[in-house]
């Protein structure tokens, strides 16, 4: 049984597994490499289990997060973000050591790869299909094929990678399987008019979570699903049985006139991420710890406010007397890649403590 003294990330590992599984399972049936994301978890414990069900390649979302993993053994490993070229020199010996993809959007980047890296790499071509983060716009052909064409030996073209990540802005199952469609139709006739033989590698949780099979693809990315959250069981990606990670969070005060708790565990901690209803902003799920994890969340009680340390939260007028200073509370967080984030570590319900890059 673990024992809680301070604000502690739980991590129910057979969850996690059964997340992984899952979707490991979806991608073998549709033909698909599964290339997870590992920059919700950046552990390498976690990354072992993630193996064990037989994944062999990764991405990850920086130059430091590729090293580290490249450290533990992963030697095929994209690094889904526009190329830092001010860390080029990282770069030079990491592709020395393994089969490593690199994102680009511009010419400048692609002649930094070309001048500065001598061993061969897979370039992909970062794609907009419709979440206007970075990426080119798909239908700007002529600049993409000019992108592609300037990639020299012994580099090569590998391929058009694209994040749905407006999917996180929806909650209809049919909204997001529009995205989907549309953006992976908009990469199939892209490339068409290149007329290349490219990979298609997409990567978003809500997607590659509600849709069925993937077709017309040959890679997904997703990275969320290996723990999820309230934001993506409100999406629909998930159900909140599935959330595999939750903020176990000691109350150092009650407010019985006001009906509320203060527990040690505010923005630093689970981020200021934050979901709204008719009621207003709330900022995760409180839910009761037990012995072989935590309860459904409590929909009555509210977190609605946090602070750097501290964490407000109202408790019905009838319930609250049941609390006291020293009890530990749950919270399922909004975004569990930020909340691990600031958290550098786990603890698993037996008690073991699972690191992550930053410890």
């Amino acid at each position: 049984m673990y024992k809680v003294t301070k604000p502690t990330l739980l991590l129910d590992k057979k969850k996690a597994i059964k997340n992984i599984k899952r979707m490991a399972e979806k991608a073998k049936a549709s033909g698909v490499n599964y290339r997870p994301h590992f920059k919700t978890h950046f552990s390498k414990e976690i990354g072992e289990w993630y193996r064990d069900l037989g994944v062999k390649s990764i991405t990850v979302s920086s130059i430091d997060m590729a090293v580290f993993f490249a450290g533990h053994g992963w030697d095929d490993i994209t690094i889904a973000f526009p190329v830092n070229i001010l860390q080029m020199d990282v770069l030079k010996h990491l592709a020395k050591a393994v089969k490593l993809g690199l994102v680009v959007e511009s010419q400048s980047v692609i002649k930094a790869i070309n001048t500065e890296i001598e061993s061969a790499v897979d370039v992909y071509i970062k794609v907009d299909t419709g979440y206007h983060r970075v990426g080119i716009w798909h239908e700007n052909v002529e600049e993409i094929k000019q992108l592609g064409e300037a990639i020299a030996e012994p580099h090569q073209f590998k391929g058009l990678l694209a994040h749905f990540g407006h999917t996180y802005s929806e909650t209809k199952r049919e909204e997001i399987k529009s995205i989907y469609d549309y953006g992976v139709a908009s990469l199939n006739a892209l490339r068409d008019q290149l007329g290349q033989k490219l990979k298609i590698s997409i990567g978003d949780t809500p997607s590659c979570s509600l849709m069925d099979k993937f077709e017309n693809v040959d890679e997904i990315r997703p990275g969320n699903l290996i723990f999820y959250d309230v934001m993506q069981a409100n999406i629909g990606s998930c159900i909140k049985e599935d959330i595999a990670v939750c903020l176990a969070a000691p109350v150092v005060a009650v407010y019985l006139e006001r009906s509320e708790v203060v527990v040690h565990g505010g923005a630093v901690h689970l981020s200021k991420d934050r979901l709204n209803d008719d009621q207003g902003d709330y900022y995760g799920k409180v839910v009761l710890l037990e012995e072989k994890g935590w309860s459904q969340p409590l929909e009555d009680y509210r977190i609605k406010g946090l602070s750097q340390e501290h964490g407000k939260i109202t408790i019905p007028k009838d319930q609250i007397r049941k609390f006291k200073i020293g009890d530990v509370l749950g919270i399922l967080p909004v975004h569990s890649c930020l909340t691990a984030n600031l958290m550098k570590e786990y603890m698993t319900l037996r008690g073991e403590k699972v690191g992550t890059m930053h410890l």
